[in-house]
């Protein structure tokens, strides 16, 4: 039974055995049967919880407009998104000098002008400003958090006018979801609130799928309240271009509303854990580097039997991706060096080598990549060069009924084990 994976740009292929596969675990078919546009449209035009955008700015007497936007690691189909969005803030009376755009970088590196146009477009590029966010730079405090924490996000954001905010919904493994309210927190604090809010992931309610009485996107929400989010418009995607839902308007009710058709299509059921987990990150960018590779460990971590394996395939063109995750990972002798560090001196970055070391309690982890084996071993990870190879010596390791779960866009989907009655 040959099998299909994502890796890059490319695709890489296995030979398994029909009976040692259990499952191929995808996420649900989208059931929208409308245009792009369309869903788009229909968003705009009846917002939840909200005004129209037209109302918004003349109940502000707004002169000026922001609008957050994804880096590219979350890869989001804006040539959708923007030109309509753009079309109603300008026919509201904003004059398109006066509209800016700003990247939620959080703590990621800058984009070039050359991947703005591939993501935003080369026309809204040479239209419209778009200002990389700096989390250590060009920030303004704007009040304080119910957990005392000061709320310093970037500055060009902070004087906006009209507040909107973009991106994709999706599982995110200890917001519960992405979306909405983490373009703010994350997306344009400063470092220090970032780490504030990224330490309090090791609370066992900050998990992947759940978004209630979750610490952690809590304080996010708080955060996109306070910093005067006019409106969101967010999406669900189905494959790399394809719009699956669209909710705008109020900042948790329309992300809560694409929460929920996201929860209907990513959450699955198996009725037991494997033995063997064989994951792709569904291919560039989400395997752009290691530390967005994470993602899908921790996505393939809960289909896993305690003692089993994970074969994560993600080529890691940009290498780890950070430079104190990657510090973090060079200076511990062990995954518990890591988890100490992680509550006695926390650090962005270190916070993914901690999460990593999570899913190393519960498996062992293989990993075919581009990146040097010592680097991988640096991660308590065992590097693989002949996917075939690994495959057929894992099915000697655990039996040649050995039990495998496929999952081949393994950040798109949360598991859930629950035996069938």
């Amino acid at each position: 039974m040959l099998n299909k994976f994502a890796y890059g740009d490319a695709c890489l292929d296995v030979e398994i055995p029909e009976h040692n596969v259990a499952a191929c675990l995808k996420s649900a078919e989208a059931a929208s049967d409308g245009s792009n546009r369309d869903i788009i449209r229909q968003a705009l035009e009846n917002p939840c919880g909200s005004s129209r955008i037209s109302a918004i700015v003349k109940a502000k007497s707004a002169q000026s407009a922001v609008i957050v936007v994804n880096d590219i690691t979350r890869p989001t189909p804006y040539k959708y998104i923007l030109p309509p969005l753009l079309k109603e803030i300008e026919a509201a009376g904003i004059v398109r000098q006066n509209i800016k755009m700003v990247v939620a970088l959080g703590i990621h590196r800058p984009h070039s002008e050359a991947e703005n146009k591939a993501i935003f477009g080369e026309g809204i590029c040479s239209r419209y400003t778009i200002q990389n966010h700096d989390c250590d730079n060009n920030l303004a405090s704007i009040g304080q958090l119910s957990n005392g924490m000061e709320l310093i996000i970037n500055r060009t954001v902070a004087e906006a006018d009209l507040l909107i905010t973009t991106g994709v919904v999706g599982l995110h493994y200890f917001a519960g979801y992405s979306g909405g309210r983490k373009s703010i927190l994350p997306g344009v604090a400063a470092r220090s609130v970032i780490e504030k809010n990224h330490q309090m992931m090791s609370d066992p309610r900050a998990c992947l799928g759940n978004y209630e009485n979750n610490p952690v996107s809590d304080l996010m929400l708080e955060a996109a309240r306070l910093a005067g989010v006019d409106f969101i418009l967010n999406v669900v995607t189905a494959g790399k271009d394809k719009i699956a839902f669209a909710a705008a308007g109020d900042v948790y009710q329309a992300w809560l509303a694409a929460v929920q058709y996201c929860e209907k299509m990513s959450v699955v059921t198996i009725p037991e854990p494997a033995d063997i987990v064989i994951a792709s990150c569904g291919g560039y960018p989400k395997d752009i580097n290691m530390y967005q590779a994470q993602k899908a460990l921790e996505a393939a971590s809960p289909a896993v039997k305690e003692g089993g394996t994970i074969l994560l395939l993600a080529e890691c063109r940009e290498g780890l991706g950070e430079a104190s995750f990657a510090r973090w990972l060079n200076d511990a002798a062990s995954p518990k060096d890591i988890e100490q560090r992680f509550f006695n001196s926390f650090e962005l970055g270190g916070h993914k080598a901690y999460a990593l070391c999570r899913t190393l309690r519960r498996a062992d982890v293989l990993l075919y990549s581009a990146l040097a084996d010592e680097t991988v071993r640096k991660m308590f990870i065992t590097p693989i060069h002949d996917l075939q190879t690994a495959v057929d010596q894992l099915r000697l390791k655990y039996g040649s009924r050995a039990r495998m779960v496929l999952m081949p866009e393994a950040p798109r989907i949360a598991v859930k084990v629950r035996p069938f009655e």
